[in-house]
């Protein structure tokens, strides 16, 4: 299976893109996490951290102000304010 590509962008710029093994996101009804190969996704976000364990194991913390996430094979689009 194809490691996640995760893509974080704000209007102003491109936060981060890169591959992830998992990812965890501040929902607007808590906090859930996504895996690989995970089932389509639309999710809003509320403000707060995306916390992403990269493909070679290292922890990246990106704050973000709310926004919505989209997992769609295996891609995770999330759309930051």
């Amino acid at each position: 299976m194809h490691p996640m590509q995760l893509e974080v962008l704000t209007p102003e710029k491109k936060l981060f893109s890169g591959e992830a093994k998992a990812v965890q996101f501040p929902g607007t009804d808590g906090l859930f996490q996504i895996l690989n190969g995970h089932a389509p996704l639309i999710a809003t976000l509320r403000a707060g951290d995306i916390r992403v364990e990269t493909a070679q194991g290292a922890t990246e913390s990106i704050a973000i102000n709310g926004g919505v996430v989209e997992v769609s094979n295996n891609v995770l689009s999330v759309l930051a304010q």
